[in-house]
């Protein structure tokens, strides 16, 4: 059974700085591109970042490109997303999800590409 946990949630205030974690079991870690979501209150869950299973590839929200930067480490089975210049609009909910790639530098910005989510962490951005 895949599970996916997100930790490093929080309250911060704007301008500020947190980094999320996700750990992954369940599965070939090293096999799945990961992307992270976000979900504010009354509003769709959207994409945020993308990272394929190697690491080699990213891709970004145009809302966060050059203040939040995602990574791996396989051996951890664990991806990042290191968030800064933290601003109120960024407050909402972060969800990592996996999908299986076959591609070195795949990725994916679409949420019906994931086949696993995690439960989501807060992030709260005071202004």
């Amino acid at each position: 059974q895949v599970q996916l946990v997100e930790s490093g949630g929080g309250l911060v205030q704007a301008g500020g700085s947190l980094r999320l974690s996700c750990t992954a079991s369940g599965l070939t870690f090293s096999s799945y591109a990961m992307g992270w979501f976000r979900q504010a209150p009354g509003k769709e869950r959207e994409f945020v970042a993308a990272i394929s299973w190697s690491g080699g590839t990213t891709y970004y929200a145009d809302s966060v490109k050059g203040r939040f930067t995602s990574s791996r480490d396989n051996a951890k089975n664990t991806v990042y997303l290191q968030m800064n210049r933290l601003k109120p609009e960024d407050t909402a909910v972060y969800y990592c999800a996996a999908a299986r790639s076959y591609s070195v530098s795949g990725y994916y910005t679409r949420r019906v590409d994931y086949d696993s989510w995690g439960q989501g962490t807060q992030v709260t951005v005071s202004s």
